[in-house]
């Protein structure tokens, strides 16, 4: 490769590393002046992170399907799932241990992310769109079947230490002077989740493994790594953030409720883009994973003050995924053609 196309590819893969977090500020910046007194405060700031850290769960996981060039359209129903899970456990039967609650909806989960690889692996399907679409739907009729497409309800039923992990917040004291109110655990969860996912993908070989599968197919074979067991992993990590995210989120809406993941699949998918995963596999980082995330949880947010019905949200979350993929594209093209310089 030549130095100039090199320094070009550089300075390219610099502006859309930065890109995520320059609209992100942006936003702030622009929120701030339109909703002044309202969008800066502290109790809204920790509310945007929690409303960010379901997102960001459920995207670590999808973030290593888009990296191996497939996807998972069943992370929304699957979270829902794990929270009807710990709902029927509940109700039905009388469990209310969240050592016997949270380890049962993480295991169902993981379980349905293993169908999802295996169904892609060993039916040597082309892409998982159909297999994960399909079980999309499978996993909303048994969230449906097992509660009876009934909201239940988490208050007073005595499972606080389950939903704990959605629900509890701490304050920040310095020499006596409060920096952080109401700061979200569930967020906590996220960074240390996201620093061993960070480790994972970056210095083991599987995370290594994981790349390759989606950047070089063929490289990939030709080194004697089994892309199939590959797979199947990445697909029940998928599906075990999932678990994860749902007791959360048991937490964050004290109900089991199989009508709430309506945007899940979509958020994650788009979390992951902006961040600087792509459709074409072999890229993406667990960081930009969280700029993407905390950039959809800010639209949403400054949407909701000023007042804006789920219609407008739709549309707007729509677009940036839109422009997101064109990004994305265009970026593919963009490298395409300095490779084929670099050749010439």
């Amino acid at each position: 490769m030549t130095t100039a196309v090199k320094k070009r590819s550089n300075v390219g893969d610099f502006i859309m590393k930065i890109a995520p977090l320059t609209v992100l500020a942006i936003l702030y910046i622009l929120f701030s002046i339109m909703h002044q007194g309202k969008f800066m405060t502290m109790a809204n700031q920790m509310n945007i992170l929690k409303q960010t850290a379901v997102n960001c769960l459920i995207g670590a996981g999808m973030l290593l399907a888009l990296i191996t060039a497939g996807i998972d359209l069943s992370v929304g129903y699957n979270a829902i799932l794990a929270t009807c899970t710990i709902g029927v456990l509940m109700q039905n039967f009388g469990i209310t241990s969240a050592l016997i609650l949270i380890p049962v909806a993480i295991l169902v989960s993981t379980l349905a992310g293993f169908i999802n690889g295996t169904l892609l692996t060993r039916l040597d399907l082309p892409h998982p769109f159909v297999s994960t679409l399909g079980m999309k739907n499978v996993l909303w009729g048994v969230a449906l079947l097992i509660t009876s497409s009934k909201t239940i309800g988490f208050t007073n039923k005595g499972i606080d230490n389950t939903l704990w992990i959605g629900r509890a917040t701490f304050d920040v004291n310095i020499f006596g002077l409060k920096l952080l109110t109401g700061f979200p655990v569930s967020f906590i969860l996220v960074l240390v989740v996201y620093g061993f996912f960070h480790v994972f993908l970056n210095h083991t070989a599987l995370g290594r493994q994981i790349y390759c599968v989606g950047g070089n197919p063929e490289a990939a074979r030709l080194s004697g790594i089994r892309s199939k067991d590959v797979l199947t992993v990445v697909y029940m990590i998928s599906g075990f953030m999932c678990g994860v995210a749902g007791v959360v989120l048991a937490g964050r809406l004290n109900t089991a409720n199989t009508a709430s993941a309506a945007t899940y699949d979509t958020d994650a998918i788009a979390a992951c883009i902006i961040g600087g995963a792509s459709f074409r596999g072999g890229k993406g980082t667990i960081w930009g994973t969280l700029l993407g995330a905390l950039l959809i949880s800010t639209i949403r947010n400054g949407l909701n003050l000023f007042s804006a019905g789920n219609d407008i949200q739709y549309i707007v979350i729509g677009s940036v995924i839109i422009l997101a993929v064109t990004i994305d594209v265009t970026r593919n093209k963009l490298e395409a053609r300095a490779r084929k310089l670099a050749t010439v």
